[in-house]
C-alpha cells in the first residue's frame, strides 16, 4: 500500500511538472508549503533532472519553486492567524499534522523569533510548517513574505541543482549507474521505511482522540 502512494505521488508531481513547467513547480511547492506533506525531495529535483535535459532553466526553477513556497505560506499563515491552535487541533489530523509538529515548530519561533522562518525553510519538516506559529504570532506580513523568500530559495536551488547533476551522472557515468542498481532496493526500503513510520506515528494520534 505505502508503495503504491509512493507512487503515485511520484507520478502525479512528475506528471504536474512535465505538463505545466514552472507552473507546476510553483504549485506543488505551494501545496507543500500549505502544510500539505507533499515531499519537496521529489519535486525540486525532477525539476533539475529537467533542467539537465534543456527544458527548464535552473535559476528559474528555484525561483519558482520559492514563489510556491510562498503563496502556500501564505495559506498557513492565515490559518495560524485565524484559527490559531484550535482549529489546528480539531482538523490538522485530516493531513497528518498533530501537536507534535506544531509544538516543534512554535519552540524554534519562540526561541528564535521571525528569524525562525528564514532558518526553519532550510530544515526538513520544519519548513513545511513554521508558517503556522508565525500566523498564530501575527508576525508582521511583508517580513514574513521576505523571510519565506529568502530561506526557500536556497533550499529549492539545491534540490534542482542536485536533480540535474544526478540526470548528468545518469547518462555520462556507468559506475553512477551500477551504484545506483546495486543500491536501488536499500534506498526504496529506507523511504518507505521512513513513510511508514510518519504516516503510523501520525496516524495514532488521529484516531485516539476519536476513541477517546
Amino acid at each position: 500500500m505505502t508503495e503504491k502512494i509512493l507512487a503515485f505521488l511520484a507520478h502525479f508531481i512528475i506528471s504536474t511538472i512535465s505538463a505545466s513547467g514552472y507552473i507546476g513547480i510553483a504549485l506543488l511547492m505551494g501545496i507543500e508549503s500549505a502544510c500539505i506533506p507533499l515531499p519537496s525531495e521529489i519535486i525540486m529535483p525532477f525539476s533539475g533532472y529537467l533542467v539537465h535535459t534543456g527544458q527548464l532553466g535552473l535559476l528559474a526553477v528555484a525561483t519558482a519553486g520559492a514563489i510556491g513556497c510562498n503563496l502556500g505560506s501564505a495559506v498557513a499563515y492565515w490559518v495560524g492567524a485565524y484559527g490559531g491552535r484550535p482549529f489546528i487541533a480539531r482538523y490538522g489530523r485530516f493531513i497528518l499534522l498533530d501537536h507534535r509538529d506544531l509544538d516543534r515548530a512554535e519552540h524554534f519561533f519562540s526561541r528564535y523569533g521571525s528569524i525562525t522562518v528564514f532558518i526553519g525553510r532550510l530544515l526538513p519538516v520544519i519548513r513545511t510548517f513554521i508558517a503556522l506559529p508565525a500566523g498564530i504570532a501575527r508576525m508582521n506580513q511583508l517580513r514574513f513574505h521576505i523571510y519565506t523568500f529568502l530561506g526557500s530559495w536556497p533550499w529549492c536551488f539545491a534540490l534542482a541543482y542536485a536533480g540535474m547533476k544526478l540526470g548528468e551522472a545518469w547518462e555520462t557515468n556507468p559506475a553512477f549507474k551500477a551504484a545506483f542498481h546495486r543500491f536501488h532496493t536499500v534506498v526504496v526500503v529506507l523511504v518507505l521505511a521512513g513513510i511508514v513510520w510518519f504516516v503510523w506515528t501520525h496516524w495514532k494520534d488521529r484516531v485516539r482522540p476519536e476513541e477517546a
